[in-house]
């Protein structure tokens, strides 16, 4: 009986080690919940978007490590960019200030277009086809579009070059935003269709087709 209630008490202890809170959990509780603002926000679910990066925020907020802080508010600037919103990334602006991160700021000036692109330190996904567009060269970047495979990655490195897009790749950008329940995006990228075809009916169509998506029956 002793044996029994010693090994039960064993057991409990060793449950209760498996199951402790790891000490960053504040850093995992962050990024998920930007993963759920990057869906709800490109899916035009606004409140709910709203309060998930204030949730995110809220949970970098809790070190003075501010690297995770500062990938919030450069992804915030990204998903606004990747739709057609101006944002010149004031708050990533000045937490960046305060730290030293060279893959931070060759994304930054990847989607501000502030300067030529930090190829070397920019995430691999994207390296080729920001080389393309430091030299102009837009057919092959727009050839490496295609070749990065996350969706939103994909749809935010074609905004970037949305005016030397052809027609054909906006809209697959159009089809990929769709498939995906994006909204936000495929409002996004029907205005920059609009904006390319000649065809009268062509724009009247693609008018309707953005009224219906706005409307709130």
């Amino acid at each position: 009986m002793i044996k029994a209630i010693f090994l039960t008490i064993c057991i409990l202890l060793l449950s209760a080690c498996s199951f402790k809170s790891p000490p960053n959990q504040w850093q995992y509780k962050s990024t998920a919940a930007f993963e759920s603002y990057t869906k709800n926000f490109l899916s035009s679910e606004d409140a709910l978007a709203k309060n998930d990066l204030s949730r995110a925020i809220k949970h970098a907020k809790h070190s003075a490590n501010l690297k995770t802080l500062a990938r919030v508010y450069l992804g915030e600037c990204a998903l606004n960019i990747s739709v057609g919103i101006d944002d010149n990334c004031n708050s990533y602006k000045e937490v960046a200030a305060l730290i030293d991160d060279k893959s931070l700021d060759a994304y930054f000036t990847f989607i501000t277009s502030k300067s030529s692109i930090e190829v070397e330190n920019l995430n691999k996904i994207y390296k080729n086809f920001a080389s393309f567009v430091n030299v102009k060269d837009f057919d092959n970047a727009q050839k490496e579009i295609f070749k990065i495979t996350k969706p939103t990655s994909k749809l935010l490195a074609a905004s970037l070059i949305k005016d030397k897009l052809s027609i054909q790749t906006v809209d697959e950008m159009i089809n990929i935003a769709s498939f995906n329940g994006y909204k936000k995006s495929v409002l996004f990228w029907l205005n920059v269709k609009k904006t390319k075809v000649t065809d009268a009916d062509e724009i009247e169509s693609i008018s309707k087709t953005i009224s219906i998506l706005n409307s709130k029956d």
